[in-house]
């Protein structure tokens, strides 16, 4: 098993699918997390919130790296299909539950390294963009919750990509269905049905990294909720890889 992570770590970076996406993920985090973070005299003034709020809002903004962490594990699996290159994978793997299970654990871990990223940054533009005002974060325990959610969200994102990208096999189509859901369709249930669009994924990440909307699920049961949609996305996706022809 050590070899075959080892080899499907080293195919995860092939080409540049990571760099794009880590890039487009950094671009728009880093407009947002500036958004929050720039003219902040202008803000205590005119919006009447404190130095806490705008640093805790600017690390939170940086959530939005969990999508391409997501997309990056869709793409790591839905390229083999694409190329042609899956069957040869699973004579390489020895079963396909051993390649299964590597592609979700080093999807995890690819996950783990967007997280990472995703807090350095965030601690470092928010105390870039404040100094240049000459002032300094104001970072609470709440910030370290927020930021220890952004790690949590692209850890999470990272399997869950890559179970959709078993699920759905063709590359286009689980990306797409991954932006659809997170940007538009859950979003969208959340606000039309509350009581139900809470415990779709992409919202109850929206616990995880304290996004402070009422209507949300606690952290506990957020985590829960998550742990079921992954759980089901396993199922579902062990279930046709295993039974469905490798082409």
């Amino acid at each position: 098993m050590r070899d075959l992570l080892s080899a499907e770590w080293t195919k995860a970076w092939v080409g540049r699918a990571w760099l794009i996406l880590a890039g487009a993920g950094v671009f728009m985090s880093l407009l947002a997390s500036l958004g929050y973070a720039s003219e902040p005299d202008k803000k205590i003034t005119e919006q009447h919130v404190d130095l806490t709020t705008i640093t805790n809002d600017s690390v939170r903004a940086w959530m939005m790296t969990f999508l391409f962490a997501a997309l990056f594990g869709a793409i790591f699996v839905t390229r083999e299909y694409t190329s042609g290159t899956i069957g040869r994978s699973v004579l390489l793997g020895g079963t396909r539950s051993r390649l299964f299970a590597a592609k979700a654990l080093v999807g995890t871990a690819i996950g783990a390294l967007s997280g990472l990223l995703a807090v350095a940054l965030a601690f470092g533009v928010t105390w870039g963009t404040l100094a240049t005002s000459s002032h300094s974060p104001e970072i609470t325990r709440e910030t370290w919750l927020i930021a220890a959610g952004v790690f949590a969200c692209n850890v999470l994102a990272g399997p869950w990509g890559v179970l959709l990208g078993w699920i759905i096999r063709h590359q286009v189509g689980a990306v797409v269905a991954l932006i659809a859901l997170t940007l538009l369709v859950d979003p969208a249930l959340v606000r039309l049905i509350p009581e139900v669009g809470k415990f779709l994924m992409t919202i109850a990440m929206s616990s995880v990294y304290r996004d402070g909307k009422p209507e949300l699920l606690s952290e506990a049961v957020a985590f829960l909720v998550i742990g079921g949609w992954l759980a089901i996305a396993w199922f579902v996706a062990r279930k046709l890889f295993l039974t469905r022809d490798i082409t």
